[in-house]
């Protein structure tokens, strides 16, 4: 019998309060396009995708600014919710990896929101660059004027760094882990620099989405039309908001930190983009 209820209540579980994994295409915002794709192999995937059309009137990009700066911390771990509301965007999607950081059981995990940390790669906000490292990090720069480019400028504007670049020159990139299996968060631009992809891959839920190979996620990228890309901070971190009809944030993706579906992670920085009035 006990075998028998977990069975039959371990979908429920995985599987209540969310919405079916269905194919979607949505108009989110003038130049902002949702598309959620389900995938049944190599394994059970759902996928979120965003494509901006950087040129639209009034779209604009930030990066989360500093709570410090000249400091060893300078940010205020936030969920992605609450950095969309706090800074009144229409989208926020997580950024890079970020220190310190453990995650033990539901008692014991860090950041909670508002602990200080540190993301791991260069960072800038609206021209105030607030974290450099000697470290190789892949740092997307995005220009006040929208232009994007992995190419570091003479002046920096927003800047937001990722793990391991996946495309180059519309070309994968060799060394790329064929094996882990994980949640995964991409971004990456067209070649004639119009379009920005944001990618989420929900993933460690059976019966649901169990996640993709970095190697996957370049070939989903390049299909998308990318001809640059990285991967974010992934894992309990990927989570994927835009401000609902009501005003509210709704997200778009299943996180799950701390192995509970639907529970977002206060992460460190994130990219989010709204519209000026």
């Amino acid at each position: 019998m006990l075998v028998l209820a977990f069975l039959v209540g371990a979908p429920l579980f995985y599987y209540r309060g969310r919405p079916l994994p269905l194919p979607m295409k949505e108009t989110l915002f003038q130049g902002v396009e949702y598309q959620r794709m389900a995938r049944l192999s190599p394994r059970p995937m759902v996928i979120h995708v965003l494509t901006i059309n950087v040129n639209t009137k009034k779209l604009q990009f930030i990066v989360t600014p500093p709570g410090r700066i000249k400091n060893a911390t300078p940010l205020d771990a936030r969920t992605t919710s609450q950095f969309l509301e706090e800074f009144d965007l229409a989208v926020a999607v997580n950024g890079d990896g970020f220190s310190p950081w453990w995650s033990r059981t539901p008692a014991d995990y860090y950041p909670h929101p508002g602990d200080p940390v540190a993301p791991r790669g260069d960072a800038a906000s609206r021209g105030q660059v607030y974290w450099r490292t000697a470290d190789s990090f892949p740092t997307l720069h995005i220009s006040a004027k929208n232009r994007l480019s992995f190419d570091a400028p003479a002046h920096w504007y927003n800047a937001i760094s990722g793990e391991t670049m996946l495309l180059a020159g519309g070309r994968i990139l060799s060394g790329l882990n064929d094996s882990d299996i994980h949640p995964r968060t991409a971004i990456g631009y067209s070649a004639n620099g119009k379009f920005l992809y944001i990618v989420v891959v929900d993933g460690r839920q059976p019966f649901y989405s169990e996640g993709m190979k970095l190697t996957e996620l370049a070939q989903l990228m390049l299909d998308l039309g990318a001809q640059y890309a990285m991967n974010l901070d992934g894992g309990g971190s990927s989570t994927l908001v835009v401000r609902g009809a009501d005003g509210q944030p709704r997200i778009l993706n299943s996180p799950i930190d701390l192995y509970i579906p639907g529970r977002e992670r206060p992460v460190a920085n994130h990219l989010g983009i709204y519209f000026r009035k």
